[in-house]
């Protein structure tokens, strides 16, 4: 391993001292002397073979490589004394963001930092990313404009006040995706301020390099994240670390650098769609019997609990032992996979949701219902309560359900179930808000979904131009009320149609709604007013989830 480690160490110097002289990177400074502007090795990946780049992407994500780039960087910062007149400023060292660059120097006073981002035919980018002033600055600029001349002002406030700037000129160069640049704005009616931060698209899906992209409140691309594979499904944040799926396997831990700290793997298991923190720092994680999501083993049932920093799997729930009398009553659904193979998918776990005590929220696509199970790491564990169609579960767990107060038509195949507390409520409520896709399919079961009033039964791909126009998902938000066994909906609007995968999010007063099979995602107001949206070209047939992060604490501080 040492000399593994060695050669690689080797090999960055050379991809350093190289993309010194590299022709996609300009500097012209202005009032500051000569700054040194390094690429490393990933402007070369733009010429290289898909399987090629594939290949590299597998390697930054390793803990090994990140290591010897750090080693060379320190080495880089030893050489002499950076300084606000002459800053180290390296593009994208660790590979992990491709449209950003690392920035290293020191002054005699202690300063506070914020940049501005200028480029053609794009609005302003300004964040701060030093709000305590310091002697000693290293940071990560986000949001370069690809193909194109950035000119960056960084401004240093003293503890006077007094203002300095100092503003380089990058040379971008192209993409590693296909993504926009700037995405179609097809809503605009900002009657109030959208929330600060980014949208990040969590699953363009490809049959080529996937990616994690990162868009401004103007539909402007920030942020080019490469993974393994696959997709991420949300970002997480804990101890100065940002978690996400790199591939079905794989979870990464990386710091604000992009420096990847931890590989967590899953071991025998797929991870799919969601997960969480514990209380303990543990990742709770959907998953799956690895390679048997359409085998005669059943799918999407399981959770992982996963200690981060040991990387191993501490315990596996398998649903079908708590829900048994349910699975049973399952059979293999009439759908295949690509290889023709059929599958009991018969829960289908898509969200989770922590609350401490050994307690969840799940939500179940295959049952269009929620569920909280208690004790879960336990040798009891028990089912709490379910949401969803009465007449769905009387033959199993009936008296399990929840007593609908009101009329109103129950969710089919929601995603994206987020639990959320309000001290003006009382002890044993709070609300649960989520993505109403509005789609009734259980290919398990033989169930009638039209009995829902107003329910689809098509996905996107099965409407004609005119029915998908006519259709529509919903924003569902429930005040559950577990003393007295009750749900009701407090707060629903309509949404663009898609049958299946999507996202809500509550921020800062705003709704994020991602329509994942028509690439759409907006911002609302929280009465359901839509303020902006976005269309975005799909690479296949979907984005799965778009989340937006103010990244405060960790590229920025507000």
């Amino acid at each position: 391993m040492k000399s593994h480690r060695k050669i690689v160490a080797c090999a960055l110097v050379l991809a350093l001292m190289l993309s010194a002289c590299s022709t996609t990177s300009t500097t012209q400074i202005t009032d500051t002397g000569d700054t040194v502007l390094k690429n490393t090795n990933f402007d070369s990946l733009e010429n290289r073979k898909k399987k090629t780049v594939a290949a590299m992407v597998e390697t930054f994500y390793s803990t090994d490589y990140s290591s010897s780039v750090k080693e060379n960087i320190d080495d880089l910062k030893n050489q002499k004394d950076y300084t606000d007149e002459d800053m180290l400023i390296i593009h994208d060292p660790y590979g992990t963001n491709h449209l950003s660059l690392y920035v290293y120097f020191k002054t005699d006073k202690a300063v506070q930092v914020s940049y501005t981002i200028q480029a053609k035919n794009t609005s302003d980018f300004s964040e701060t990313v030093e709000k305590s002033a310091k002697k000693t600055h290293e940071f990560t600029v986000l949001g370069l404009i690809p193909n194109t001349t950035n000119t960056i002002t960084f401004t240093l406030t003293d503890a006077n006040g007094k203002k300095t700037t100092k503003t380089i000129k990058y040379k971008m160069g192209k993409k590693l995706g296909v993504e926009e640049t700037n995405l179609e704005v097809t809503a605009n009616n900002e009657t109030q301020s959208l929330s600060n931060g980014l949208y990040a698209i969590l699953g363009n899906d490809s049959d080529d390099q996937d990616f994690v992209y990162y868009y401004d409140n103007n539909g402007t691309l920030r942020g080019e994240t490469p993974i393994i594979g696959y997709r991420a499904h949300r970002l997480l944040f804990r101890n100065g670390l940002m978690y996400y799926s790199i591939s079905e396997t794989k979870i990464a831990a990386v710091n604000s650098f992009g420096q990847v700290k931890k590989i967590i793997h899953t071991g025998d298991y797929e991870l799919h769609h969601d997960y969480c923190f514990d209380d303990d720092g543990n990742l709770l994680v959907l998953g799956s019997k690895e390679g048997k999501s359409y085998s005669d083993s059943s799918s999407e049932d399981l959770i992982l609990r996963i200690d981060p920093d040991t990387d191993k799997i501490l315990q596996v729930v398998d649903l079908g032992d708590i829900l048994g009398d349910y699975k049973a009553t399952a059979h293999k659904a009439s759908i295949t996979n690509q290889e023709g193979v059929v599958g009991l998918d018969w829960i289908h776990i898509n969200a989770i949701q922590w609350l401490g005590n050994d307690t969840v929220i799940l939500s179940s696509r295959e049952t269009s219902s929620i569920l909280k199970i208690s004790h879960l790491f336990d040798d009891s564990p028990n089912i709490d309560y379910i949401i969803g169609q009465q007449n769905f579960w009387d033959a199993t767990y009936g008296d399990k359900v929840l007593n609908q107060v009101g009329t109103f038509a129950n969710t089919g195949g929601q995603h994206s179930v987020t639990i959320e507390y309000d001290d003006s409520l009382a002890d044993g409520q709070y609300y649960l808000y989520m993505f109403n896709n509005n789609y009734g399919q259980s290919p398990t079961q033989t169930y009638d979904w039209t009995q829902i009033d107003g329910i689809q039964t098509k996905t996107n791909s099965n409407l004609s131009t005119t029915e998908l126009a006519q259709a529509s998902s919903y924003y569902y938000k429930y005040l559950v009320d577990e003393n007295a066994g009750t749900y009701e909906l407090v707060q629903s609007f309509a949404v663009p149609y898609s049958s299946h995968v999507s996202s809500v999010q509550e921020l800062a007063g705003n709704i994020i709604v991602d329509s994942g099979f028509q690439g759409i995602f907006g911002e609302y107001t929280k009465d359901g007013t839509l303020l902006k949206q976005f269309q975005m070209k799909l690479n296949k047939y979907m984005i799965y989830r778009v989340y937006k992060y103010d990244f405060d604490g960790f590229y920025f501080n507000k």
